[in-house]
């Protein structure tokens, strides 16, 4: 028998968020964005439950996007990064991947590879976040090197601030401007401008965390409010109870000191199952559906909650939900990630191998 810690993976939350993203997409297409491991909840299982409802898949690790190729997936894929190395063109133009551009010498290297011309490219902008993209002068020469070579061009950006209150315009005035005069296709919006901006839907949206039921911006609409369901849950339960008096600490570093007599449970998690070592005295836990709060520091493999208000019942073997879904009760991610001052795209993506998973729906 293992540890009792597992997650599970609602596959009909996920099929509903992703019908949530297609509402708001209207006319678009959808690319569903599973990299870094369909954000943790596991790439295969993800592009298994959403392939009927997706008009194809975007992610950045190329061996990822082979073994989607490999298990019989046909649906188009959209590889973020583009390439990292000329010697992977063959494999890209074999297992038919659409690169993001944002290179000058990508597009060398690629033309370079005779690059099929009824493959698609996108051509990645930099309209302000100053991570990857062309400037003006790039894009018109990548589109000169391109045009009567490449049948299918797109254009892309990014937005930096999408979910906080500089928003998309400032952006979208450098993309039209950087732009003026072209008519490819665009793929504009991330889950945050999907939701709240849908003037900038362009012909692809490209959602990822409101897939996994998370909301892009938690300070101003939850999930619930956006009619997100949680997917992934994480759960374990309490293996041991201490009953400690007033002046007493717990953990390591003694950082939490009881004001009062106080019943503790003891977690089967910890950092090296993926829980945030920084989540604090107070980040919420459910044990079974009873709402509570960790105590002291998160170690390797255990964490501290506080039973003293809950019934007498709870204690050894009761299940203490970490985030997600606790029969009817409803632990968000988002407010784990928020009391651990992170987010919950980093909650998901770092949950250990160690970790089993398993799938309901």
């Amino acid at each position: 028998m293992s540890r009792p810690i597992r997650a599970s993976v609602d596959l009909a939350a996920l099929r509903h968020n992703l019908a949530v993203a297609r509402r708001h997409a209207g006319k678009a297409k959808v690319w569903s964005v599973v990299k870094a491991n369909a954000y943790g909840h596991g790439l295969e299982r993800v592009a298994a439950a959403l392939a009927a409802d997706s008009d194809g898949f975007a992610l950045i690790e190329i061996e990822r996007a082979i073994a989607l190729r490999t298990s019989g997936l046909s649906l188009p894929l959209l590889m973020l990064e583009g390439f990292f190395h000329a010697d992977e063109l063959p494999l890209m133009m074999r297992h038919r991947l659409t690169p993001v551009l944002h290179r000058l010498d990508q597009v060398e290297m690629l033309l370079a590879a005779d690059w099929p011309a009824d493959l698609p490219v996108y051509l990645k902008l930099d309209t302000g976040m100053h991570r990857l993209g062309f400037n003006t002068a790039g894009l018109v020469r990548a589109k000169q090197l391109l045009t009567g070579r490449i049948a299918d061009i797109a254009l892309m950006t990014h937005f930096a601030d999408a979910d906080g209150p500089r928003g998309v315009d400032w952006q979208m005035a450098r993309f039209a401007a950087m732009t003026e005069g072209m008519s490819e296709p665009r793929s504009l919006a991330n889950s945050a401008a999907l939701l709240r901006y849908p003037h900038v839907v362009g012909a692809w949206v490209r959602p990822g965390i409101m897939l996994y039921g998370g909301s892009p911006f938690p300070q101003l609409q939850s999930a619930a409010e956006l009619d997100l369901r949680p997917v992934m849950s994480l759960q374990s339960e309490v293996i041991a109870v201490q009953t400690i008096a007033a002046g007493e600490s717990v953990g390591y570093g003694c950082t939490f000191t009881a004001d009062r007599p106080m019943r503790i449970g003891v977690v089967a998690c910890g950092y090296a199952d993926g829980y945030p070592r920084h989540a604090g005295t107070g980040t919420p836990v459910l044990v079974d559906d009873r709402l509570t709060r960790t105590l002291g520091r998160v170690s390797m493999d255990k964490l501290c909650v506080d039973l003293s208000d809950l019934p007498a019942e709870l204690g050894v073997g009761s299940t203490v939900t970490l985030w997600g879904r606790a029969g009817t009760a409803v632990l968000p991610a988002d407010d784990v990630a928020t009391a651990a001052d992170t987010i919950s795209y980093e909650l998901f993506c770092a949950v250990a191998p160690r970790v089993p998973f398993s799938t309901v729906g």
